[in-house]
């Protein structure tokens, strides 16, 4: 059996962090894993492929944009050295521009999301990314204003996929959809954060992307 560790790192705002512990930094310790999607693939993942010898790291911060996810880019990514980065930012990225007056313009963000991406590929060559679809819900935090913008980042999405070999994780493709079986609040607690369907229904969707990855060259 090899004993070579495979290194997943989840990274984005509170949709990914959750609630996750600050103190206990074990790799897939229940409780540095948060409440929410990353804790549910991480579950499948160490049931289903223990051979794998995983190390699974959650280091969202609830509040980030893509410049505070690039601030840490040496602490909280490069230093975890991971075979696998899982990225979901962006969400912030408007809403701060609507309730702070400090959001990330779409060409900024593309520009910084670029840059920890090129920066993560030059530290680790073979490093394999999954990028997600930053989403929002109609909910009492949102405004028809937030859609459109939310668009642009996801378009920005996939072309850095495209660029850099990566997968995308269709999260806003999949809550529409999920919206037509059930309303917003069923998935979401205010258009921004998922219920714990949606959280599964993240994890399910980040998981059908990961089977898709290509192998380690």
């Amino acid at each position: 059996m090899s004993t070579h560790e495979t290194t997943l790192l989840f990274q984005g705002d509170s949709i990914t962090d959750v609630g996750r512990s600050r103190q206990d930094t074990e790799s897939h310790s229940p409780f540095a894993l948060g409440a929410g999607y990353a804790k549910i693939v991480a579950a499948r993942l160490l049931c289903e492929a223990p051979e794998k010898h995983w190390r699974i790291f959650n280091r969202g911060v609830s509040g980030n944009r893509v410049v505070d996810l690039y601030a840490r880019t040496e602490s909280d990514i490069l230093s975890l050295q991971p075979d696998i980065l899982s990225i979901l930012i962006g969400a912030n990225d408007t809403g701060a521009r609507f309730f702070f007056g400090n959001g990330i313009s779409v060409a900024k963000y593309e520009k910084i999301y670029r840059l920890l991406l090129a920066e993560c590929k030059d530290h680790f060559p073979h490093i394999r990314f999954l990028l997600g679809e930053p989403f929002v819900l109609p909910g009492e935090r949102v405004t028809t204003e937030w859609f459109g913008e939310i668009e642009e980042r996801q378009e920005v999405v996939h072309r850095l996929a495209s660029e850099f070999d990566a997968k995308v994780i269709p999260f806003g493709k999949t809550f529409k959809e999920a919206l037509e079986r059930a309303p917003a609040d069923y998935w979401s607690t205010d258009g921004i954060h998922p219920t714990a369907a949606g959280h599964y229904l993240m994890a399910e969707t980040w998981w059908k992307s990961f089977q898709a990855l290509p192998s380690k060259s």
